[in-house]
């Protein structure tokens, strides 16, 4: 699989990019990669120099939460950590906002999942700039204030940030799951239509629909900004749930296998004595 063109590193438009693909045997190409995705993350874990951060994008449907649990179902669930970002809290609000982000970071050793991550910050605000208001930042006055160059500015601190933890031993990536506007209309529909899915939807889903344009621009636009080497973005074509979930853990596992994870030494006193334990042991 060409890994490479789902990376957005060069100036892109969306609407150019396809949405649906569909790999054969998805499913079952999955399940042998979540053994490997597994087995890595416990030598990273031995390790214990690096951290993982997945970040998840995408329109309402896109399928993150059901992506978050079939890629991961197979790594040990002491190393692995989700956070989903909803509407700030009260205590969010009074910090900046990259605050709850940042004390939501996975450890050493471990990968953490953020399920919407910092980019609602330059995604969601742009679409409903009154939502900055309730920031309290002392320089916005009013919406008049949250123009497209604070949104920019916004982007470039987001840039800062990911850079710092490229640097201090976080593996940064980002994923935007790509669905057409069509299969959103199919899985909102499904929704209404299965009992058992009734719970997932909302009318607020249908009124954020409307502004489906408004949205695209804010992604072409954080994409083709905060894309970096170092925090790459890939675009997921996600009309096919099974594929866009393999294309996701192939990713995944490239970039851990380029990581070349090595166990800590044992002590020498420790290594020469371990027939001298083994006996020990055996004599109880």
């Amino acid at each position: 699989m060409n890994l490479e063109k789902y990376k957005a590193l060069k100036p892109l438009k969306l609407s150019n990019i396809e949405t649906k693909i569909v790999i054969d045997n998805a499913d079952k190409k999955l399940k042998k990669l979540r053994k490997k995705l597994s087995k890595l993350q416990n030598e990273m874990y031995a390790e214990g120099k690096t951290g993982v951060l997945i970040c998840l994008q995408g329109m309402d449907t896109a399928g993150k939460d059901s992506l978050i649990r079939e890629v991961f179902k197979d790594i040990n669930a002491s190393g692995v950590a989700v956070k989903s970002f909803k509407v700030p809290t009260e205590l969010e609000l009074k910090h900046d906002f990259l605050w709850r982000h940042y004390i939501a970071l996975p450890p050493k050793g471990k990968i953490g999942i953020f399920n919407r991550t910092h980019y609602e910050n330059v995604l969601v605000t742009r679409v409903h700039p009154n939502y900055i208001l309730g920031e309290n930042i002392p320089a916005i006055k009013s919406v008049a204030d949250v123009d497209d160059a604070f949104f920019e500015n916004r982007m470039e601190r987001i840039n800062h940030f990911e850079n710092h933890l490229a640097e201090n031993g976080t593996v940064v990536l980002k994923f935007f799951l790509n669905i057409s506007k069509d299969e959103q209309k199919n899985r909102l529909l499904r929704r209404l239509n299965r009992p058992d899915k009734n719970w997932k939807f909302s009318e607020a889903d249908l009124k954020e629909r409307k502004l489906w344009d408004k949205y695209m621009f804010c992604y072409e636009d954080l994409l083709n900004r905060t894309s970096k080497e170092n925090a790459p973005w890939f675009v997921i074509p996600s009309d096919d749930k099974p594929t866009a979930r393999l294309i996701l853990a192939e990713i995944l596992l490239d970039t851990l296998e380029k990581q070349n994870f090595k166990a800590p030494i044992l002590p020498k006193k420790i290594s020469e004595n371990i027939e001298n334990f083994k006996a020990q042991l055996n004599k109880e």
